[in-house]
């Protein structure tokens, strides 16, 4: 099975200047990091107010190529070079406040990951894509449009506390030629002698050498710098090489207790569903209790979502989730994977056992289960089943949200819907997931209210939802309704958590932590009736037209009198 294979090289030339303020770099990864995180090639041109230029295009470069790697592979590849660049940005502006001298910098990176290729770029650096002879610029210049400013930058690293990057990405194909190039280099050449130049020597080392020596021949008065990229090999499909192979392992049959699968051996059957299989083992190996979760026989179709809810729960690194074994797919005879076993039981299964819920252990619960649902989202994951059959309640008193099954990332998009609509579990689903819309942050923090709403009252704010059921959203029932001793500021959370729109509920996870952890200190601002403007237009104006209408007919018969 193929990978990515790219061959690349650069050259840089301090011209006729001092210095050479031109940097550029490469990381090359192999294997699961070039999997997950791809190439990353970089090229800058520091602006050479106060003799700073060097050291920032350095600094910004070096930063990138290291920090970037140290990103979760569940950030999309835009979010991760944004949030690196930011905090760059934040560096090179607080050193030329306490230098009094500026340290700014052009900023064109290149990831080529799988079979796609995203850019980041900021000021006049340049990245070309030669593609079956022909020559595209695709990235645009930041430089002011006026005639006596066209060589001044308006927009660079450390030039502003709002760092404006554009991003664009797009579909390789093998033979795909890259050019990165400062303006030391494309100023002289000009796009058709770049594309000549390119098109006729295929080695990137070569190419890159050859490109600054012709704009220097060309009359060049910069610094000279380029990077050649040539995407030599393609893997066979989105998915990276190790998804690919351990999506072809066959599907275990019915595991019973005494029976060993590799190194595990079954103790216990946990938990039978629809398509997957929970098993308590054994590990023979070291001693170790573990969860061993599979496809049941038949599931064939599941095994892509399957195979990517590993690939999702390997990346989760918090208390409040299992830890999944990093096991190989050469350590494993068939599909499955393995993870932490926790002694506990769900929250559904302590509601159906008869547990009640004081007060405050729900609001216990309510703080790990925000301070869980946070890690996920920054993590760029979101869960999109949050309810209390996914929830377990450790022995050690921990609170661990379970199943990804249906999590969705921009890492790794998949959609393990239902036949109808967005997955999830209908009473915990948000309004505007059954109106079709796509999950977001919002649809988790309603699922989380309405999962600590159960557990004090049983009742759901909106009703119970069946499969298939078209619901009407109307207000939430508060659930004093169903219990008098909720506090009123607990009644807030809950109804701000649960509330009919999205822009009305707790932005982020954090904030409704924080509205649980401060109790009654914490003020909410909560509509707990929608007015009728916004419940029922129609009906409102009806109304007011039919009022228009008596007053009208009562003027014209005092008139008449």
């Amino acid at each position: 099975m193929s990978s990515l294979a790219v061959s690349h090289g650069y050259a840089t030339l301090t011209g006729p200047r001092e210095q050479n303020e031109d940097f550029c770099g490469v990381v090359a990864p192999a294997g699961a990091e070039l999997d997950n995180k791809g190439l990353l090639a970089a090229i800058a041109d520091g602006v050479a107010t106060g003799g700073g230029g060097r050291q920032a295009a350095e600094y910004t470069v070096r930063g990138l190529l290291a920090d970037y790697y140290a990103t979760p592979d569940t950030w999309s590849v835009p979010r991760a070079l944004d949030a690196v660049l930011t905090a760059i940005n934040r560096w090179l502006l607080a050193q030329s406040t306490r230098r009094a001298a500026s340290l700014a910098t052009t900023l064109s990176a290149l990831v080529l990951r799988g079979r796609r290729y995203v850019f980041a770029h900021v000021g006049d650096s340049r990245i070309y894509r030669l593609r079956s002879g022909e020559l595209m610029q695709l990235t645009r210049d930041h430089t002011w449009e006026h005639p006596d400013l066209s060589h001044v930058l308006s927009r660079a690293v450390g030039l502003d506390t709002q760092l404006t990057v554009d991003y664009a990405e797009g579909e390789l194909e093998t033979g795909d030629v890259f050019l990165l190039a400062t303006d030391g280099l494309w100023a002289p050449l000009k796009a058709e002698r770049l594309q000549a130049l390119l098109a006729n020597e295929p080695d990137p080392l070569q190419a890159s050498r050859l490109l600054v020596e012709a704009a220097l021949a060309s009359g060049g008065r910069d610094n000279v710098s380029a990077q050649v990229l040539r995407v030599d090999e393609l893997p066979e499909s989105n998915l990276d090489e190790a998804l690919a192979l351990q999506r072809d392992l066959p599907i275990p049959p019915p595991l019973a207790v005494g029976q060993h699968i590799d190194r595990f051996e079954v103790r216990a059957v946990l938990h039978d569903s629809r398509a997957t299989r929970l098993y308590e083992v054994f590990d023979v190996a070291t001693g170790q209790r573990y969860v061993l979760k599979t496809l049941k026989p038949g599931a064939d179709a599941d095994t892509l979502a399957f195979v990517i809810e590993e690939w999702l729960a390997r990346r989760v690194h918090t208390r409040w989730a299992p830890a999944v074994l990093p096991l190989s797919v050469a350590e494993r005879s068939a599909l499955y994977y393995v993870m932490s076993h926790h002694v506990g039981d769900t929250l559904e299964a302590m509601l159906d056992s008869g547990r009640h819920f004081a007060v405050a252990d729900t609001v216990s619960l309510g703080v790990q289960l925000t301070k869980g649902l946070g890690a996920l989202h920054r993590l760029d994951i979101l869960h999109r089943d949050i309810k209390p059959a996914n929830l377990l309640l450790c022995d050690d008193g921990t609170l661990r949200i379970l199943d990804f099954g249906v999590a969705l990332n921009s890492s790794a998009v998949h959609d393990a819907s239902t036949t109808e609509g967005a997955p999830g579990t209908p009473s915990y689903m948000a309004p505007e997931l059954h109106a079709g819309e796509p999950a977001t942050y919002a649809s988790d923090i309603y699922a989380a209210g309405v999962a600590l709403y159960r557990l004090l009252t049983r009742h759901y704010p909106y009703g119970e939802i069946e499969p298939f059921q078209r619901p009407h959203f109307g207000d939430p029932v508060p659930p004093t309704k169903f219990r008098q001793d909720i506090p009123a500021w607990l009644e807030a959370v809950l109804l701000k958590a649960v509330a009919r729109d999205p822009a009305r509920r707790f932005e982020t996870a954090e904030e409704m932590l924080l509205a649980l952890e401060r109790g009654p200190q914490g003020e909410l601002n909560v509509m707990r009736r929608t007015p009728v403007a916004e419940r029922d237009p129609v009906r409102l104006w009806a109304g007011i037209a039919a009022a228009s209408m008596l007053l009208n007919l009562l003027l014209a018969w005092l008139l008449m009198r």
